[in-house]
């Protein structure tokens, strides 16, 4: 199979990133999200989110783990800023529950939920951190997809209307806003795929949510842009490399699909104005006359998000005509199998900037492993500082090869609950305890408040 080398990297891991690397200003940050970490999912007049409801369908998340406690962040979110002061970050990156403050979706809002979040702001800012507002991690309100969710046009206005809603609120003191976190995940594995909520199968319904999604992130800009002029807008994407199982002309084919659908379908109709070749003809019975002039709205950041690359094998009666390949057993793995690859990090990034002209926050990179305490009770988690150390270099290797990079932000500040894992991978600086919730951090954690104190 021809592709490039995974490498474990034990040289770059050895390698630290230099100060004078990064640009003036360089942002060093955590990521979390609303339903991963927050939990009181029926308090104070929260609604229901599509999470909620696929966590409760049989065998769909491991263990039959749900998000209705996660971390109760919600309640303990004072701590979990102490936390992020501690390690030193300048941003912290979160997510609006939907359904917290408009239980419906629509209509009514709930203040409780409202005034959670203006908590939560004020205390980020008081501890000298900037909040990264994103308004969309995944949590749907069920209200919303009883009306035909992402599969309704109708939801472009109803997100509009909530990015008003949080505009208006949270806009005095939050400029940085993110629309989406990942929308080609949510719409390939939750429409397509059936593996996220809300489970659906069906290759029509995933097209349209694809579209009716890059249509809410214009009309989003366009609200935001209204409402807080000084705002400076992104969203979120994930970008991986994508290569063949082996080397057939079919995964060949293969891998062009996945990438298709896994790296452009949003990102280019956003900044070119047109869907990539291979997904054209499939989205044309959903457009209407000006909704790529909607959809091409100016941003100011390209927020991306990389672990790994990905793999792909020929498919023919899957909904979107590729499978999932593996990746090679040569490669080192991370503790959850996926494989550790830093040169494919800096040259995502280095491809991203060339490709897309933007400015690149990487919003989320991090190492998922099964962590667990010693008999002194610490985690010495190395194999993430390792993964951690060499990401970081292969970073500043892509910003010296001129690809505009301003920020990192790990995923994930807290271990929390990982969608169809539940709570069986962790990803956090901070070790949490699911059963008392105690937070501990780990070795990582250290690690990374050093680097920020050298390098800033």
């Amino acid at each position: 199979m021809t592709q490039s080398p995974i490498v474990t990297d034990a040289k770059a891991a050895t390698v630290e990133l230099q100060k004078n690397v990064l640009p003036k200003g360089f942002l060093w940050g955590a990521s979390t999200s609303s339903y991963q970490i927050e939990g009181a999912a029926k308090e104070d007049g929260r609604g229901a989110s599509i999470w909620d409801t696929y966590c409760r369908q049989n065998g769909r998340i491991a263990h039959d783990d749900t998000g209705d406690v996660a971390c109760d962040h919600y309640h303990r979110y004072a701590e979990d800023v102490a936390l992020m002061r501690d390690l030193g970050l300048k941003a912290y990156r979160f997510s609006i529950a939907w359904p917290r403050v408009l239980p419906l979706g629509r209509g009514v809002t709930n203040e409780k939920g409202l005034d959670f979040y203006d908590r939560l702001i004020d205390s980020v800012l008081e501890a000298g951190i900037e909040p990264w507002l994103c308004l969309y991690h995944w949590d749907l309100p069920q209200a919303l997809d009883d009306l035909g969710g992402w599969t309704s046009r109708d939801i472009a206005g109803w997100f509009a209307d909530y990015a008003a809603l949080i505009s208006r609120r949270y806009g005095d003191c939050v400029k940085r806003f993110a629309t989406f976190n990942e929308p080609s995940v949510s719409t390939m594995f939750g429409y397509a795929m059936g593996w996220n909520a809300p489970g659906i199968v069906e290759r029509a319904s995933y097209f349209k949510a694809v579209h009716h999604l890059n249509l809410a992130h214009g009309r989003a800009v366009d609200v935001i842009r209204s409402l807080v002029p000084d705002a400076s807008i992104g969203i979120v994407h994930n970008r991986q490399q994508v290569y063949p199982e082996s080397d057939s002309a079919e995964d060949a084919q293969a891998a062009a699909l996945l990438d298709t659908h896994w790296n452009l379908i949003f990102p280019d109709p956003q900044n070119f104005a047109a869907y990539p070749p291979l997904a054209a003809l499939d989205m044309e019975p959903y457009q209407k006359a000006g909704d790529m002039a909607q959809i091409c709205r100016k941003t100011d950041w390209f927020g991306l998000n990389h672990y790994s690359p990905i793999y792909a094998r020929a498919d023919a009666g899957a909904q979107l005509g590729f499978g999932w390949g593996k990746s090679p057993d040569s490669a080192a793995h991370t503790g959850i199998g996926w494989p550790i690859h830093p040169d494919a990090f800096r040259e995502i990034l280095i491809d991203t900037a060339k490709r897309y002209k933007l400015p690149i926050y990487v919003t989320e990179n991090g190492c998922g492993d099964n962590d667990a305490p010693n008999a002194a009770g610490e985690i010495l988690d190395e194999k993430r500082v390792d993964y951690l150390r060499a990401y970081t270099h292969a970073l500043g290797e892509a910003v010296k090869a001129g690809a505009d990079v301003r920020g990192y932000f790990v995923w994930s500040l807290l271990d929390n609950f990982e969608w169809g894992a539940g709570f069986s991978n962790r990803f956090g600086l901070v070790y949490v305890d699911f059963k008392t919730l105690k937070r501990t951090p780990k070795s990582s954690a250290r690690w990374y408040a050093d680097l920020i104190r050298r390098v800033s």
